[in-house]
């Protein structure tokens, strides 16, 4: 079956017009299974895979007590797998396809407040390259809500400063534009101009480089973020995508309609973005039960 993964990964990265980072996922989560199967089971046949080896699988899963949304993707990627089979004629159903996922429990994301944000690009000011280019991504970020690798992908083409937008390539190669804040173009075209010059070692297509003259990678940038964060002394557990949540928020709370946040994001279901809904309410309560003259 390790043939089969190969030629599965290959169809993935030629026709699914998946990101790298899902496709890796994928194989990996696929990889797992097949070794389960081989070393547990004693299969090394796709057509011989029942579903009582599926139900003893998902046992093991459980036992290693995953998060539910882990799990969710695993199944996700035994179906493709098994679909992938179906379709290459080695199976004549796929006996995943109506495995029951586990239940999810929402979780409203961490979103730090406008004061957070000013303490953050605050952190930024020094006069160095780095911390320039620091303050040109977080003003991107926070100002377009784009997707931590829609940022480190980034190439020059495709910031169109003079018009103020960015044309975001996100999930899927899917494509948006996205208008971009007054600061951000500010500090984008402060960036670009002087010190993106001094950290490129050579040509490069990229926008936002590290030390080096390389990519700025997505653990390079959770670095930053880190530490930036550390040192604005902000102790909420963030993450790139705190700030994705941040920006969705902060419109909301502002009145803009949910279908435009959607379109910005974006979101192909607008139920994805309707879970910001529930942070606009949470952050109105909280503004009720400070402000309500409950005492008379």
């Amino acid at each position: 079956m390790i043939q089969l993964v190969k030629e599965f990964e290959y169809e993935l990265k030629a026709a699914s017009g998946l990101s790298p980072h899902t496709i890796a996922a994928y194989i990996r989560d696929v990889k797992d299974y097949i070794t389960y199967l081989k070393v547990h089971r004693g299969i090394d046949e796709v057509h011989l895979i029942t579903r009582k080896d599926l139900t003893n699988y998902m046992m093991t899963l459980r036992k290693k007590q995953l998060r539910a949304s882990s799990v969710s993707r695993k199944i996700s990627s035994m179906a493709k797998f098994h679909e992938f089979c179906l379709r290459e004629k080695l199976l004549t159903e796929n006996i995943v396809k109506n495995l029951p996922k586990p239940k999810q429990r929402k979780s409203l994301p961490t979103v730090l407040s406008i004061e957070e944000i000013h303490l953050l690009l605050h952190a930024c000011e020094e006069e160095t390259p780095l911390a320039k280019r620091n303050l040109a991504m977080l003003e991107l970020l926070y100002g377009s809500g784009l997707r931590v690798s829609e940022l480190t992908d980034l190439q020059t083409r495709q910031l169109h400063l003079n018009e103020g937008v960015v044309h975001v390539i996100g999930k899927g190669q899917k494509e948006r534009v996205v208008p971009l804040s007054a600061y951000a173009i500010e500090h984008l075209r402060k960036y670009i101009e002087g010190p993106r010059l001094a950290l490129a070692k050579t040509p490069s297509s990229y926008v936002f480089l590290n030390r080096h003259g390389k990519p700025i990678s997505r653990v390079g940038f959770f670095k930053v973020l880190k530490d930036l964060a550390l040192k604005a002394g902000i102790s909420k557990n963030i993450s790139p995508h705190t700030l994705r949540h941040s920006f969705a928020t902060h419109l909301l709370e502002q009145g803009v309609d949910l279908r435009y946040v959607q379109e910005m994001l974006g979101h192909q279901d607008v139920s994805t973005t309707e879970i910001y809904t529930h942070v606009n309410r949470e952050h109105l309560h909280s503004m009720y039960l400070k402000y309500h003259p409950t005492k008379l």
